[in-house]
């Protein structure tokens, strides 16, 4: 899985919800190491949000994290080994970076490249060097984003560019779970929609809830975003496929058995919608094999997702095969 570049709308929620706010990178890796350069995790006081491998590489950094929260160092760089010494076995070596943002910082961040973040890490550091300025000058821009790169004393990381919005429409046992297993993921911005008073109650760090009536979600979704359908009431849940129908959208998944899926098709194809039209949406969704427990068909539904190019749009007449549901 690639590594992550850096998020700074996350980091922003995360500021504006806990205040002083330090993000953990792995910036180096030589050899065998649990996660690739660029992984990061968020930590606060009473909290943290995603892991750059776990074992004790990262509860050493947490502990250091939460130092530095503490009123320690603004930013450390350290270069650990990961073998018997820090009781782990990969074999490699990391180099990791952690900075502690708050409000203040963030305004401050550097906007000199859109797309790149620079900064030095080494309160020492010397002048950026004309060569390093010249590759990070070439890199902004182009189809080929810049890898995390430590250098002299200064880092430079790509910025995570806008992530796919995704709606769940219903927040039942599936729709919460979902919402679960895709909140800690960056690539994703979680919307959980549901009328039903207590149903948005203690939301995952990073979702957000509308409590609206059904549809206000989707009428305020991206032209991109990828929608799955999963009301307690069937009447509602093919009002929303209706809708879904007439905007552009990026995936469209609704829950439900081959049966529940024949009887749609004849309703929305009675509402108006042409077969190739009505193909656009994915029923069943998630995977079969791996069973119908609420969390399972949750597993199988990301995992659909995860396997769908963002690229493209369901603007066209049909998802592949591959892309439907068995």
């Amino acid at each position: 899985m690639p590594a992550m570049p850096f998020d700074r709308a996350a980091l922003s929620q995360a500021v504006a919800a806990h205040g002083d706010v330090a993000r953990i990178v792995v910036v180096q890796v030589k050899g065998s190491a649990p996660r690739p350069a660029g992984t990061s995790m968020l930590v606060w006081d009473g909290g943290a949000l995603g892991t750059i491998g776990g074992g004790q590489l990262e509860l050493q950094s947490m502990r250091d994290a939460a130092m530095m929260l503490a009123g320690g160092p603004r930013s450390k760089l350290t270069r650990a080994a990961l073998g018997p010494a820090m009781n782990q076995c990969c074999g490699g070596a990391v180099t990791v970076v952690i900075e502690v943002f708050d409000a203040v910082t963030l305004d401050a961040l550097s906007d000199t490249y859109p797309d790149i973040y620079l900064r030095a890490i080494d309160p020492a550091a010397p002048p950026l060097a004309d060569s390093f300025r010249a590759k990070i000058d070439r890199a902004s821009g182009s189809a080929t984003p810049l890898a995390i790169t430590l250098h002299g004393g200064w880092l430079a990381e790509p910025l995570w560019q806008p992530s796919r919005h995704v709606v769940i429409h219903g927040a039942g046992h599936v729709g919460s779970a979902l919402a679960r297993i895709l909140a800690p993921l960056p690539q994703f911005r979680v919307t959980l929609a549901d009328p039903r008073p207590g149903y948005l109650d203690n939301l995952p760090e990073g979702v957000t809830g509308v409590d609206g009536p059904w549809g206000v979600a989707l009428h305020n979704a991206d032209s991109d975003a990828a929608h799955f359908i999963m009301t307690p009431a069937h009447d509602d849940d093919l009002d929303l496929c209706h809708r879904l129908l007439q905007r552009d959208f990026g995936f469209g998944g609704l829950i439900g058995s081959d049966t529940k899926w024949a009887r749609f098709r004849s309703r929305l194809a009675a509402l108006g919608h042409a077969p190739e039209q009505i193909a656009r949406i994915t029923c069943p969704i998630g995977a079969r094999q791996f069973g119908k427990h609420p969390q399972a068909i949750a597993l199988g539904v990301a995992t659909q997702l995860l396997q769908f190019d963002p690229a493209r749009t369901n603007k066209q007449p049909s998802l592949t095969q591959k892309e439907r549901c068995a």
